[in-house]
């Protein structure tokens, strides 16, 4: 039985006795925050956005279960990024249900912005997700607009004001979804003077109308190379007034440790042995399920990965062999126009394939055939590179580019085939 009081950034008496660790799995970000600079070999610096490796999901998985055997008071498992989680709903959605099927008892928590969390609100109530944090910053986008220099949603950039009123929207949609879904909802604040200091009770109020359970004020922590580099700290003084007021609103989260996207350990003491352990991990080839020996592949020519899986009427399988990577055959998939039941049908199509390459792949399919263990591996390029990194690990450098594919851009994911 998943216990939630033990979840140490929820509750403060949970601080000195229960663990967490936050997995490195998602590199990639959707926004552009103005204070934040995404570091992956700073093993010194103690703030978001850092980590020192970044895994895959099959490796965080290896991870958590040598950092279970260390630490029994390991509770909360979480995944922060360096990224965001929904800049790699992929990668995010796999490790969650690796956990989960490991470790039944665990909680699982996300930190995001915020901005394409809805789509997968349904499936982290499925794996009882049982804690999200949302960053939200000000609740009007003239003040969010000096806050992020981009926003990148559904494929194109934004910028400006604009992209303030999308990130805006899709940060309360989600948090509204959240709470109909009965999970709990944190909401961090990055406080940044002559900014949106004077904006933060306006986030309390807008908050408290939607029903989150926690507010975290985080003083801006000014990060050599990013624009705000030469703001001031928030001092003690003007934070500890800010949580006075928020009391008035929602409980106020007083013991924050800014923590990186690999911390372990005890809030605050992070373990300093697991660094090893992680670095470890990272160097590994996990092995994916042996007895599914094929790979299918959206592709138009058999060469390049390069279809989006919502307009692949066939799929290739390939098998290695000790003859190199042999072209099994060619298999339909199933018709569109079936709704989810176009995925499900597809699982079992292919369900002697331990991993799909795919171009692109909406939020649907992707979340009910990884379900059923088939590894995808959304990317552009040669296919024997995609194969490489499936059978033997190879570091995989023709990652999918989010501008690549035109097709699909308004994808709803419901198996009705492109449009």
């Amino acid at each position: 039985m998943i216990d939630i009081k033990t979840h140490p950034c929820f509750n403060k008496e949970a601080k000195g006795k229960y663990a967490r660790v936050h997995l490195p799995v998602a590199p990639q970000c959707n926004i552009h925050c103005n204070y934040c600079k995404r570091d992956f070999d700073c093993v010194n610096e103690s703030r978001p956005g850092v980590t020192s490796e970044v895994l895959s999901p099959e490796q965080a998985l290896a991870y958590t279960i040598r950092l279970k055997e260390k630490m029994p008071n390991l509770s909360v498992v979480g995944i922060a990024g360096p990224g965001d989680p929904f800049a790699n709903p992929i990668q995010t959605m796999t490790t969650l249900r690796l956990i989960r099927k490991e470790f039944p008892e665990m909680i699982l928590c996300l930190s995001s912005n915020g901005l394409n969390v809805l789509p997968y609100v349904d499936e982290l109530a499925e794996l009882k997700v049982s804690h999200v944090t949302i960053t939200i910053n000000a609740t009007e986008a003239e003040t969010l607009s000096q806050l992020y220099k981009w926003v990148r949603f559904e494929k194109r950039g934004y910028f400006g004001k604009q992209a303030a009123e999308i990130l805006l929207k899709n940060q309360l949609g989600a948090i509204r979804a959240l709470k109909r879904a009965g999970i709990t909802v944190k909401a961090n604040t990055i406080v940044v003077p002559g900014i949106n200091d004077g904006k933060v009770i306006d986030v309390a109020k807008k908050m408290k109308e939607l029903g989150v359970d926690l507010m975290n004020t985080i003083p801006l922590y000014p990060v050599e190379g990013t624009p705000f580099e030469d703001f001031e700290e928030p001092s003690p003084k003007m934070m500890k007034e800010l949580r006075q007021e928020i009391k008035d609103y929602l409980p106020p989260m007083t013991h924050c440790a800014r923590c990186r996207a690999d911390a372990v350990g005890l809030l605050g003491q992070d373990d300093a042995e697991a660094k090893r352990i992680l670095s470890e991990v990272s160097n590994l080839s996990v092995n994916l399920d042996e007895s599914r020996p094929n790979v299918a592949v959206a592709s138009y020519e058999g060469l390049l990965v390069n279809q989006h899986l919502g307009e692949a009427q066939q799929l290739f399988i390939f098998r290695e062999t000790p003859n190199g990577y042999k072209l099994v055959e060619q298999r339909p998939t199933p018709k569109p126009g079936a709704g989810n039941s176009r995925w499900e049908e597809l699982g079992g199509v292919i369900s002697d394939c331990r991993a799909l390459l795919v171009g692109g792949i909406g939020p649907s399919p992707s979340s009910i055939i990884g379900r059923s263990g088939i590894k995808i591996v959304e990317m552009t390029g040669l296919i024997d590179e995609g194969l490489d990194a499936v059978y033997k690990g190879k570091e995989l450098k023709t990652l999918k580019k989010a501008d690549v594919f035109k097709c699909g851009s308004e994808c709803s994911g419901k198996g009705t085939g492109c449009g």
